[in-house]
């Protein structure tokens, strides 16, 4: 999904892979021969490459995909990470302790819904388990029409893990979300579409351009706006409306003081004028 003015940016890991073109930050997912299953160098090397782009105003979209066919499977469970029992001793710190490293690997899927850029997932063909989250976490959703989605924990006995359940309840309703997890089963990128998960689906010769055509329009701004206008989103998901109104309100203030905002006031009225003065002509014609 790079083209030939990309630069590529280094990761520090093979797992990884990142760029930039035409504004757009792509990461891709490379541990193809794994299904791109999640491992140890990509829980140091995504929040980081995140947080720096996040904070690159020569960057307006992150595009994240998955190498070889495939998003993500997931927790690489052959690793045999979360078959290991406690050590003896405090049983509940343990398991604390556990839960925090968990946490913080999951610092992933807090970055690509809280970063002020417009996040993208492209899902070539599948999303599993916690891969399945890091898609939805993501502010947009485009997939190959071979893509699913598969919640895969009930099937090891989990009860999932990287925010799937936070992200697919607030995206198809707490009942929905529960019935799709329980079930278990995939989910095709046709009725992910219906539901509004997935927002585009496309053939799966056309994902890559059509993922980057996507992008590069999200990049292109307003930037700044479209930061507020997530902001707003998420506002609208967690405060009554007094207070997202009072933030909202002081996001469009803060936009009105903007380069961006004056070079679109311009724009919008030389285009104004443009329009007026065809309707003169064709008013003079008829």
């Amino acid at each position: 999904m790079t083209g030939a003015g990309s630069v590529h940016v280094d990761t520090g890991t093979d797992t990884v892979l990142a760029a930039v073109t035409d504004g757009v930050a792509v990461l891709t997912l490379n541990r193809p021969q794994r299904r791109n299953a999640l491992h140890p160098e990509m829980y140091e090397a995504l929040p980081r490459l995140l947080e720096r782009f996040a904070a690159d105003d020569d960057v307006g979209c992150v595009l994240l995909t998955g190498a070889g066919g495939v998003f993500c499977a997931g927790g690489d469970v052959r690793d045999g990470g979360s078959a290991r029992g406690l050590p003896d001793g405090d049983r509940e710190a343990q398991i604390r302790y556990r839960a925090g490293l968990l946490t913080e690997n999951a610092r992933i899927v807090t970055l690509l819904h809280t970063m002020p850029k417009i996040t993208v997932a492209a899902l070539p063909g599948a999303a599993v388990g916690a891969g399945m989250s890091i898609a939805l976490a993501a502010d947009l959703r485009i997939a190959a029409r071979s893509a699913r989605l598969i919640p895969g924990w009930a099937a090891l006995a989990f009860s999932g893990d990287f925010g799937g359940a936070w992200f697919l309840s607030g995206l198809v309703g707490p009942a929905k979300a529960l019935e799709l997890l329980i079930a278990d089963k995939p989910v095709d990128a046709d009725t992910a579409l219906g539901l509004g998960v997935f927002n585009r689906v496309v053939d799966d010769p056309d994902l890559a351009a059509a993922a980057m055509d996507w992008a590069r329009v999200i990049a292109a701004g307003p930037t700044y706006a479209f930061a507020g206008t997530k902001a707003n989103v998420a506002d609208a998901q967690r405060l009554p409306l007094p207070e997202a109104l009072l933030s909202e309100s002081e996001r469009m203030v803060r936009c009105s003081l903007t380069e961006e905002h004056r070079n679109a006031v311009k724009a919008w009225l030389t285009a104004a004028k443009t329009r007026s003065g065809v309707n003169r002509e064709v008013s003079e014609l008829t």
